[in-house]
């Protein structure tokens, strides 16, 4: 049970509580059964297009999913900064502040939404310069990135109501919309892309209804937790105080967000120029790469809500342990998702990819992208450690700090190792990341929990 300890005045209040290994994998299995749908739907997708069998409809797919990894991972701080403000409220015993915090994000989610939508034709005209792809890439990307669009206020809701969850430790009512947005979605991808025949429209309309059919069931469950206990005023929602703490968090952690996905936009075009083929080839390898991520996302979110609850308690046993355990399952998890696709990689693109020439570039490249979830555990995990805490303005420093390494990699290595080069400077970018977050958590700590 939590206790209150006696502090000398102006002190923040100590509400101990204890993390252990079942506190942990509560959080970390759900939130990871979740994550695994996500990245199951690329393969989805990519199986679907797979089985037409034309690397143009697969290379506009991967642009269309690059520029909503964009959009969409870049307002994830909807989802994570959501869940570190609700833990560390959580960790004060402060529940009408935790809905006050979702009833802000909630309306930066209706408004992002409205404008990715309003925004449409620049953002495909914004793709089609960069990328530079062929028509018939252009082309399927475009459609795609159109119908896709819709969805954004329901997906960026979508965030929202997941945060909330996972800030209150309650992943098992996340794997359960999870479970729902991604079922939802899988099936009408299958039915309207594959059955119907309708490709790469077929599979955004999947999409928009899956985001749709979620974010309906998600707020009535909100709703009815909310019910229940004491509702924030409309003064406390809006106090200027928390709003602007909200969005400097929330601007750390976007572009933060954003500069990890420059990383992997350089990484996609250096494909595009190689061909279709080579486009299409780090396409299918970073899915796995992307699996391997999601599944670690359970223990970087355990990583979230423990050190953002031992924040909000001030307890720093709470928070060293929590930081210890969720690394030890980190390894763990990255180590058996790398043996894994070292054994059945191969296996797994021959049946999502018809093309041979495809099939045989992949195999080459394969250990780079099984491997890189191991090199990049650390990174990962100290991003859920500071976003819990609410670190972000030290997070994104670290993240310019290694993205300027990466382009060093970038345009140096590709030029003498050629694809292995351009992989190599994706596993240097993770590696850095890691390494310089690591180095000023001792200090961060003291500071955080200094009396």
């Amino acid at each position: 049970m939590t206790v209150d300890v006696s502090t000398p005045p102006g002190s923040k209040i100590v509400r101990p509580f204890e993390v252990t290994n079942r506190l942990m994998l509560a959080i970390t299995v759900p939130v990871m059964l979740a994550s695994l749908t996500t990245p199951l739907l690329g393969l989805v997708d990519t199986a679907v297009i797979g089985q037409v069998g034309d690397p143009h409809l697969l290379g506009g797919l991967a642009i269309g999913a690059l520029v909503f990894d964009f959009l969409f991972s870049t307002m994830n701080f909807l989802r994570s900064g959501t869940t570190g403000l609700v833990a560390q409220a959580m960790g004060r015993h402060d529940e009408v502040e935790q809905q006050a915090v979702f009833w802000r994000a909630i309306g930066i989610a209706v408004v992002a939404g409205m404008l990715f939508i309003a925004a449409t034709p620049l953002i495909l005209q914004a793709t089609i310069s960069f990328m530079n792809p062929d028509k018939a890439i252009a082309d399927a990307m475009s459609t795609y990135v159109s119908i896709r669009l819709l969805s954004s206020p329901m997906a960026l809701g979508n965030f929202v109501v997941l945060g909330l969850l996972l800030g209150q430790g309650k992943a098992m009512q996340g794997l359960y919309l999870q479970l729902l947005l991604n079922g939802v979605n899988v099936v009408t991808t299958i039915w309207l892309g594959l059955v119907m025949g309708w490709g790469v429209t077929g599979i955004a309309w999947g999409t928009v209804l899956g985001e749709t059919v979620a974010l309906i069931v998600g707020l009535s469950m909100i709703y009815l937790q909310f019910r229940s206990v004491r509702n924030p005023s409309r003064k406390r929602v809006l106090d200027i105080h928390e709003i602007r703490r909200m969005f400097a968090v929330n601007r750390d952690i976007m572009l933060r967000s954003f500069f990890l996905l420059i990383a992997y936009a350089y990484f996609t075009r250096a494909g595009t120029e190689a061909g279709a083929v080579m486009l299409a080839t780090n396409a299918v390898l970073m899915n796995f790469l992307l699996i391997s991520g999601y599944l670690i996302d359970g223990v970087t979110t355990a990583a979230e809500q423990i050190s953002g609850r031992a924040v909000g308690a001030h307890y720093r046993p709470a928070f060293d342990r929590g930081v210890k355990l969720s690394f030890l399952w980190g390894i763990i998890l990255a180590s058996v998702m790398a043996l894994f696709f070292l054994a059945f990689g191969d296996a797994i693109v021959a049946f999502l990819i018809k093309s041979d020439e495809v099939q045989a570039m992949a195999s080459i490249y394969l250990p780079w992208a099984a491997l890189a979830p191991v090199v990049g555990l650390l990174a990962f995990h100290m991003d859920g450690v500071f976003i819990g805490a609410t670190w972000s303005r030290d997070m994104r420093n670290m993240m310019i700090l290694s993205l300027m390494g990466y382009f060093a990699a970038y345009f140096i290595l590709p030029r003498y190792f050629g694809n292995h080069g351009l992989w190599l400077s994706l596993h240097l970018f993770f590696g850095l990341r890691g390494v310089s977050l690591l180095s000023i958590l001792p200090s961060r700590a003291r500071l955080q929990f200094a009396n």
